[in-house]
């Protein structure tokens, strides 16, 4: 034997020797050890994951430096600056759209949109209730009623096949929403916009860089809506943008964002449009050049992830990885979302899986609530201003008409939500989480107890 291969089998002996007892000479694994590690935390196991995940966002020294250069420019308004303005080139370029409008948020976007496309007070606007709230507040505050269309289970998406229904001659708009940067099947909406005449606003407020058939998310509709919260994939804090390849309704979106004043006279006060300040800031525009950066590597490293982890949940009865239409090109993974079958869990219900699998050290959790079932619709509508509006008669039918049953079954039962930052973690990480999964799925009973 040699002396590489002696000291080989020297490490290897002493590793061993803390989980190991050794009788007789043949080494033993403690059937304690053993027992311990196959445990769910659960069940007081060890956790399969004890590092965390990439924290977001995430900072380079190119931020800081563009932070001080604006801080010390003073140009901190777009109307002095030039790093908005910048930004707005870049994004239209990254993107393929022929303008970009950068505003405060991504909810001023779908509101300076909506404003810009005339939906007002008696009109109508198709929208999925599971979204975030934002896409409901906009339709509300232009005093719409905002029509809510059930979802698709399997891919999380406002189901398109249920749309042309609730159309009435008083729907102004259809918003799908690319939740969690999938995409909605946006070849059978803009077919019934157009067969309607209905614009349609795309809210890509989670899906930068998703595509349909090879072109950006947010290209496709009337406008194109986006979020810069600290949260999303392009993170400047806050910030939204709106994409439009009509230049008469980009002049009125523009109208609307700086206090209704006319797109060539940026500084004066005459007004054209009635509006408010959704202007960005320099210090987001300037970070958000940065962050753009890293946008492409950083998503491609998500898809990687997320498409290695999909093989490995297709493999555990009771784990469905959200599907996508044939159109989608390309899933921003915004969100990595999955539907639980308890069933296959020994019954072990959807909110005691999510707390075995947090204790696993794989942070998740339940997604959203039914929107049209939230309380504040119910005052929103009963309030004086709709009431006056659309009458009660009008609201009772309403609420009448406003069930999703798909959708309750998705939020209440089913649906568990990884987030970004997850799948920019190593390989090693999806494989811990499909790890973590299996060995609940092995003790689901005995949680279930617990």
């Amino acid at each position: 034997m040699n002396r590489g291969e002696m000291k080989r089998r020297e490490f290897i002996q002493k590793s061993a020797a803390g989980a190991a007892v050794t009788l007789g000479g043949p080494m033993i694994i403690s059937a304690a050890a053993s027992e311990r590690s196959a445990k769910p935390a659960a069940l007081g196991g060890t956790a399969v994951r004890s590092q965390g995940f990439p924290s977001w966002p995430q900072i380079q020294d190119n931020d800081r430096e563009s932070m001080k250069d604006v801080l010390e420019k003073k140009g901190w308004c777009r109307l002095n600056g030039d790093y908005v303005n910048t930004f707005e080139q870049e994004y239209a370029k990254l993107t393929g759209a022929k303008e970009c409008l950068a505003v405060a948020n991504g909810t001023s976007a779908l509101l300076t949109s909506l404003n810009a496309l005339g939906v007002g007070p008696g009109d109508e606007v198709i929208v999925p209730p599971y979204t975030f709230v934002a896409t409901i507040n906009v339709v509300l505050l232009q005093h719409a009623l905002p029509i809510y269309v059930d979802t698709d289970r399997e891919t999380f998406q406002i189901d398109a096949q249920k749309i042309e229904a609730r159309i009435t001659d008083k729907t102004k708009c259809i918003i799908p929403v690319h939740l969690g940067g999938n995409v909605a099947d946006l070849d059978t909406i803009l077919a019934i916009g157009k067969k309607h005449n209905i614009p349609v606003v795309e809210d890509a407020c989670q899906a930068h860089l998703a595509e349909w058939k090879g072109e950006k998310v947010g290209t496709l509709g009337a406008t194109g809506c986006f979020s810069f919260q600290v949260t999303k994939n392009l993170s400047g804090g806050e910030g939204g943008a709106v994409l439009c390849d009509d230049e008469e309704l980009m002049d009125r979106c523009y109208s609307f964002h700086s206090n209704g004043r006319e797109r060539t006279n940026k500084y004066g006060y005459g007004y054209i449009h009635n509006g408010m300040n959704a202007r960005m800031t320099e210090f987001q525009g300037a970070l958000l050049l940065q962050q753009m950066t890293r946008l492409e590597e950083q998503s491609k490293t998500r898809e990687q992830n997320a498409d290695y982890l999909t093989k490995q949940f297709n493999e555990i009865p009771g784990i469905t990885p959200e599907k996508m239409y044939e159109g989608t090109t390309r899933n921003a993974y915004h969100l990595y979302m999955f539907r639980y079958d308890k069933e296959k869990f020994a019954g072990l219900p959807r909110s005691k899986f999510i707390e075995a699998l947090n204790k696993e050290g794989i942070s998740c959790g339940s997604g959203y609530s039914p929107l049209n079932k939230q309380k504040f619709m119910e005052e929103t509508l009963y309030s004086r201003v709709f009431l006056n509006v659309y009458g009660k008669e009008r609201i009772d039918r309403y609420f009448a008409e406003n069930e999703c049953p798909e959708n309750d079954k998705l939020c209440n039962e089913e649906a568990v939500w990884f987030y970004q930052n997850m799948m920019l973690a190593e390989r090693e990480a999806m494989d811990q989480i499909a790890e973590a999964i299996r060995k609940i799925q092995a003790h689901a009973g005995q949680i279930a107890k617990a």
